[in-house]
């Protein structure tokens, strides 16, 4: 029987047969190119105080799951004082958990044995799996909808049979009082979907995704957020080209700048969507809606010094990984926003109107405006499927509209 808090008689310093397994893990990160003073020290460090537990509270690796790494969490070791006081941090516990999927991935131990995952209803499964045939989302989108659906089923019920309006509106109006406004958002998408899914499979009543619940959002009322062409400058400047970090990151930021890229299409982009013959560059966006856009000359090059110089060795295909060990790419685009944010802290642009890879996707749009390029132009750079999108970037020469604008009926500086 396994307490819910173990106390171990000595220290946590005996592997005993599990010694071999950190060997096999030690090779691998090895291999994929830890520095050997510091993130392979402390990655190994993690492993082995993990193994050694497990070797004294007599659990096999394959028995681990996370009410087993929990209780790993709440031990107390005698005899050792690097130990924590208010619970291990979350980096420590993300090194046990990479030493399990290494178990997994090596078939050291069965595929379901380590971090079980949460249950997923097998209707909710087979409405990820109709949202990945059918509709043109990445797998995290799909995902993050199987989750929110899972949260809203016990307030809906198991039986789409029985689902009426009146219950639909009565769970998202309770999620409003819990979650912010964004996050309503994505609830109401995730909700609408699952019900046009389960209309189409005859399980509930007809034109039932109607009943989900707007809430008041004026399109277009705000202005665009976006950078000068001289902050956006400032900003690519800043980037040392002396250090790997910097090489990658000039290379990104005039990407996003020159093409108006997005982060999740800098996140997806592959070695083989630039051709170098032809100057252009194969992006897909949204929807997987493939198009070829020239690439700049200032980008070309950043990107190919990026690759000849910075790119590490790896697998993956992808263009940009990650300059740490061990050299995967980008899973979210957060990542690339990161980029940004850094690069406009180093920039001493302290207050620009936002932090995110969009900002320069938006400073992109008012560049091309203030140029001279119509609508219909910025559009097809930016890839918008509706002109109304676009539309929205009409507003960014405040002082030509306040030319036009009209005066406020019953001003009283309006002429009569």
């Amino acid at each position: 029987m396994i307490e819910t808090k173990h106390s171990v008689a000595r220290t946590c310093s005996d592997p005993g047969p599990l010694e071999p397994l950190l060997l096999k893990f030690e090779e691998h990160l090895r291999a994929l190119g830890y520095s050997p003073r510091q993130t392979l020290r402390v990655n190994l460090s993690a492993v082995r105080h993990f193994v050694c537990w497990l070797h004294q509270a007599g659990i096999d690796p394959g028995d681990v799951n996370d009410t087993v790494i929990d209780q790993f969490a709440n031990h107390h070791c005698d005899g050792t004082a690097r130990w924590w006081h208010e619970g291990p941090k979350p980096r420590y516990l993300a090194r046990v958990r990479r030493f399990l999927r290494f178990l997994t991935v090596e078939r050291i131990v069965r595929s379901d044995a380590c971090l079980i995952p949460i249950a997923m209803d097998p209707r909710v499964a087979e409405f990820q799996d109709w949202l990945r045939h059918h509709r043109g989302i990445t797998e995290r989108v799909i995902h993050r909808h199987g989750t929110l659906v899972m949260r809203m089923i016990p307030v809906l019920g198991n039986d789409p049979a029985t689902y009426d309006a009146q219950g639909i509106r009565q769970v998202i109006l309770d999620e409003a009082q819990k979650c912010s406004r964004s996050y309503l958002t994505m609830m109401r998408t995730a909700l609408r979907g699952y019900l046009k899914f389960l209309i189409a499979r005859g399980d509930c009543k007809p034109w039932l995704d109607q009943a989900v619940p707007t809430f008041a959002h004026w399109r277009l009322s705000s202005l665009p957020r976006y950078l000068t062409d001289l902050e956006i400058e400032q900003v690519i400047t800043t980037c040392k080209t002396d250090t790997l970090y910097g090489i990658r990151d000039k290379a990104v930021l005039l990407l996003l700048a020159r093409l108006g890229l997005r982060g999740g299409d800098i996140m997806s982009m592959r070695l083989s969507d630039i051709e170098w013959d032809q100057g252009t560059l194969r992006v897909s966006g949204k929807g997987h809606r493939e198009v070829r856009l020239p690439l700049p000359q200032d980008a070309g090059d950043a990107l190919f010094a990026y690759l000849d110089q910075a790119r590490p060795t790896t697998h993956s295909d992808r263009v940009f990984v990650r300059l740490s060990a061990p050299f995967v790419p980008f899973v979210r685009s957060c990542g690339i926003s990161a980029i940004v944010q850094r690069s406009l802290e180093h920039a001493g642009i302290l207050n620009p109107p936002s932090w995110g890879a969009n900002l320069l996707r938006h400073s992109a749009a008012t560049s091309l405006l203030r140029a001279g390029a119509s609508l219909e132009a910025v559009g097809s750079v930016l890839r918008h499927q509706s002109p109304n999108t676009t539309a929205h970037y009409a507003k960014v020469d405040v002082n030509m509209l306040s030319q036009i604008a009209q005066p406020w009926p019953g001003d009283e500086h309006a002429e009569i």
